[in-house]
């Protein structure tokens, strides 16, 4: 007797899975996301023959050389090109260049190796003419195809050295009766593309969507499976693109990408501070933070604005940084450094479209408050760094050498910074201080603030 598939509802936003529907999803709390998908029924029975473990000091490992992408900035992010037999996932928003990306990086990769495109959203014609833009297709090869079975066996018969998959959501396996970019087919087209990547040292890039909250669309478990996951993040309508790691199983998710959107394609921005952390002199509510992201300092503008508020709960709005730190932040500087914003509005702005995640910025973003609020400016050619704690008192970043040198380099002349922060031997000047109240009162220019800490 013929096996049935098996129906069950998974949730599109998490992943779970159940044998009935719930309005609200016991994995992720979201409502109406359960679908029904259909399963194919177990195969056979028969029991599975145990394996001899091996001991982990037998186990003979061979160094297999990374493949470079031909982009400096891509391979800074990957920790130094792609690994032979790895699955990179990379999501981002429409219109941001992931295709033009991986386009570029597969036409260099394509003069020592081969490489295979496997477009699903778009024609040959359409990627012919893209590569045209960019100066040639070179020896890519590509193929226009959204069956998985058919995807996955030109795989095992061509071998390419790398594989870009634009995107997996258009993939869709045929005995899977739901739709394509559905849970079950997402997860199906993963699983599947990695054993073959695994088997025959495939090098694959997969394309993800993103959501509205900007994390890859599909079920998580599409993150477990793969090897990196990088972030392409920016604003189409901006010249600039940042690509991060989240995930990185082969090197460290602290590095960070730059690029610029040209006529030609995305072009590698090699001095970043020098983009994002320029100022405009005796400008009140800006601040310039010199942030460590991976191996890289970067020099960012900090832009504020204070306001009185209309509302009966004042807004704190941040774009650039987490919303809670900002919240933290404006609550010590109430507190500790005597500002009034009980009743004020405070936005906060990483200029640029740049995301701050390092704490060692949370004094950049007091003393742009601090300025905004006392319409006083912070002082020229003057940087911060530290963390700031609830006692108001701050503490030491990481890595301080190289943040100073990022900062002479941009020909700034003043740092404030942590006290107990080892200063360079006559390169810049350092204004050391215990607490909050202490470097507002150094950073801003003619801040007369009283009392004593």
């Amino acid at each position: 007797m013929a096996k049935t598939a098996a129906v069950q509802f998974s949730c599109t936003e998490c992943g779970y899975s159940a044998g009935r529907w719930f309005g609200k999803c016991p994995g992720c709390s979201a409502f109406g996301t359960l679908v029904e998908e259909s399963v194919a029924a177990p195969g056979g029975t028969g029991r599975s023959v145990a394996r001899a473990p091996l001991r982990l000091v037998e186990v003979e490992v061979e160094e297999a050389a990374r493949i470079s992408t031909g982009v400096a900035e891509l391979d800074r992010v990957l920790g130094g090109g792609l690994v032979p037999a790895s699955v990179v996932l990379l999501g981002g928003e429409p219109g941001v260049g992931k295709s033009t990306l991986l386009l570029m990086a597969l036409r260099a990769i394509g003069e020592t190796r081969s490489a295979l495109l496997v477009t699903g959203e778009e024609s040959v014609a359409q990627v012919k003419l893209r590569a045209e833009r960019l100066g040639g297709a070179g020896s890519v090869q590509i193929l226009a195809e959204t069956e998985l079975e058919t995807v996955c066996e030109t795989l095992r018969a061509e071998r390419p050295a790398v594989c870009v998959i634009d995107s997996v959501q258009t993939l869709h396996a045929t005995e899977l009766s739901s739709a394509p970019g559905s849970v079950a087919q997402v997860r199906e087209a993963a699983a599947r593309l990695l054993r073959v990547a695994k088997e025959f040292g495939v090098a694959t890039i997969l394309v993800g969507h993103v959501t509205k909250d900007g994390t890859v669309a599909g079920p998580r478990v599409l993150e477990h499976l793969v090897d990196c996951v990088l972030q392409f993040e920016g604003d189409r309508y901006h010249a600039h693109r940042v690509l991060r790691a989240v995930k990185n199983r082969f090197g460290s998710t602290n590095e960070l990408g730059v690029f610029e959107m040209t006529g030609a394609g995305l072009a590698g921005v090699a001095d970043p501070s020098e983009v994002f952390g320029r100022t405009v002199p005796g400008e009140p509510g800006a601040a310039v933070a010199c942030a460590l992201e991976g191996t890289r300092p970067i020099l960012l503008e900090i832009q504020a604005l204070v306001a009185q508020s209309e509302l009966a709960m004042p807004r704190r709005v941040a774009t650039g940084i987490d919303p809670k730190r900002l919240a933290m932040i404006v609550a010590v500087l109430a507190r500790h450094a005597r500002l009034p914003l009980g009743q004020a509005d405070v936005f906060v702005n990483v200029a640029g479209g740049v995301r701050i995640d390092e704490p060692g910025a949370d004094l950049a973003v007091a003393l742009a408050i601090a300025s905004a609020a006392r319409r006083v400016p912070v002082k020229t050619g003057l940087a911060a760094f530290g963390e700031i704690g609830l006692t108001g008192r701050l503490r030491t970043a990481a890595q301080a050498e190289r943040r100073f040198e990022e900062c002479a380099k941009l020909g700034l002349s003043v740092v404030v910074a942590p006290a107990g922060t080892a200063a360079p031997p006559g390169k810049i000047e350092v204004e050391a201080a215990e607490t909050l109240r202490q470097a507002i009162r150094a950073g801003l220019d003619g801040d007369r603030s009283e009392g004593n800490d």
